[in-house]
């Protein structure tokens, strides 16, 4: 028997693989399957199941294709309703991989249909439980995804159901029994996840702050406390989840079609497709084709298109590092961005070489924003981190508007102005850098190195935040 975990750093996400004389199943796998079909191939094993833990929110799964492609059975727990051919399971179902059981057991709370898989092995030993996302490592499942399949469906009650299946489903079982979560640390489907992504179920029982001993209602108000609301794309996803999509073929011989820059330049006016720059920040900061915004490919990638590309089905024109097009249609593709129609051929440098228009925006060092200041000390400052980062630390008198809700604050920002923007390391701030460009902010300045340069310069005061109450003290 084999297991192996699968894990993708920019989604958080772990699939799984596990074999047993000659036969292997998949849990939860990404859009893309060829890396799935080969690992099975390796080990001269047949793909027979497709296990998926629910429907989920964060990406596209790879169910479809991967049955498809291999005849593989796609399993999901009671209560599931899929436009597709599947296997429906009862609460308790076994079946059998080559020499080893894989138990279903039913967990609502997280979804309606959230369900855990066990692993028995040769022995009849319990070794293994798969949670998807009804327990993390750290965390459990957010309660509030699920609210608009049924009206009379609140985060509340969500998170009741999720308390009586962790209490009478899951911590039963032998402490010495192996977690694997469908997700870690940066994943938005959980609060508190730690960055390991496995640990044995008895320390997660004395570890875990939603498994201590405590009331439903107490539980209710903690696993319900600090949620932030969840990307726009999460709906979205769970109905191509649910109804289907194009096969990832079809959509990367679409989004690889190469265009010359007469190409993409009529494109681009006649289609009204948006230009998505994934370069480095600074390479983009240097050079790029107006309007475009840039997102890097070398970062968290796919979850800040999934919050900023407001239109899951919006077209999309690439601008990539030449010979990295495939992978960035690929990983637009895991969230559902389908609809990318090509790339500019040559990159950046062929749009150059054809005499196109371009634009700049300026990128300043800590210690030049630290001689700006000081001649004008009432410069505009925005901290694009999010909240809790922000109250951790910042430059006095700078303003926190996180780049997760720059489409809700937009008006709040003057074109007149000149804003000098910082994340933590650079990624987020050029981000927001370039979206105030396409909209029409020209005095746009990012501080390269972001927060982490500010602080090892020493030129800057820093605070932290006051809660008003502690002033009365």
């Amino acid at each position: 028997m084999k297991i192996e975990q699968i894990y993708t750093g920019c989604l958080a996400q772990g699939a799984y693989y596990i074999s047993s004389n000659g036969e292997a199943a998949i849990i939860d796998p990404l859009r893309e399957v060829a890396p799935y079909i080969r690992r099975a191939e390796k080990d001269q094993a047949t793909i027979k199941y497709i296990f998926e833990t629910h429907f989920h929110a964060d990406f596209v799964s790879g169910h479809l294709d991967l049955a498809q492609k291999t005849g593989a059975e796609i399993i999901y727990g009671p209560t599931a309703r899929p436009d597709f051919t599947a296997h429906i399971a009862h609460d308790g179902e076994l079946l059998t991989l080559g020499d080893v059981k894989i138990k279903v057991i039913h967990t609502p709370g997280h979804t309606l249909e959230s369900s855990c898989y066990l692993l028995i092995d040769e022995t009849g030993k319990e070794t293994a439980l798969f949670t998807g996302d009804t327990l993390f490592i750290g965390d459990v499942g957010r309660p509030d995804l699920a609210q608009k399949v049924s009206s009379d469906l609140t985060q509340d009650k969500l998170a009741g159901m999720l308390y009586d299946s962790l209490h009478n489903k899951i911590m039963p079982l032998a402490d010495d029994i192996t977690v694997y979560p469908a997700h870690g640390a940066g994943s938005a489907c959980g609060k508190n996840m730690s960055k390991e992504t496995s640990d044995s179920l008895g320390h997660q029982k004395a570890t875990n702050y939603a498994l201590q001993p405590m009331s439903k209602e107490q539980f209710i108000r903690e696993v319900t406390d600090g949620l932030l609301p969840p990307p726009a794309y999460f709906p979205e996803n769970v109905m191509m989840n649910i109804k289907g999509y194009e096969s990832i073929d079809t959509v990367i011989k679409r989004g690889s079609e190469p265009l010359s820059p007469d190409a993409f330049e009529a494109a681009a006016n006649e289609t009204g497709a948006l230009i998505l720059d994934t370069r480095d920040p600074q390479d983009f900061a240097r050079g790029f084709i107006p309007n475009s915004i840039n997102i890097g490919i070398d970062g968290s990638f796919a979850p800040w298109v999934g919050a900023l590309i407001t239109d899951i089905r919006q077209e999309i024109l690439l601008v990539t590092d030449p010979g990295r097009e495939e992978e960035v249609v690929t990983r637009l593709a895991r969230v559902g961005y389908d609809h990318t129609a090509g790339y500019l051929q040559g990159g950046f440098d062929a749009w150059k070489e054809a005499g196109k228009e371009t634009d700049t925006i300026r990128s300043v060092s800590a210690e030049d924003l630290n001689g700006i200041q000081k001649q004008n000390p009432g410069i505009n400052i925005l901290d694009v981190r999010k909240q809790n980062e922000f109250q951790s630390e910042h430059i006095a008198n700078a303003e926190n508007m996180p780049l997760d809700y720059i489409n809700e604050h937009f008006g709040e920002l003057d074109r007149e102005k000149e804003y000098y923007i910082h994340c933590a390391g650079g990624y987020r701030s050029m981000i927001f850098a370039s979206i105030l460009k396409s909209r029409g902010f020209e005095k746009v300045t990012d501080i390269r190195g972001g927060f982490k340069a500010i602080r090892e310069s020493g030129l800057f005061s820093l605070t932290d935040f006051v809660c008003p109450d502690t002033l009365k003290n």
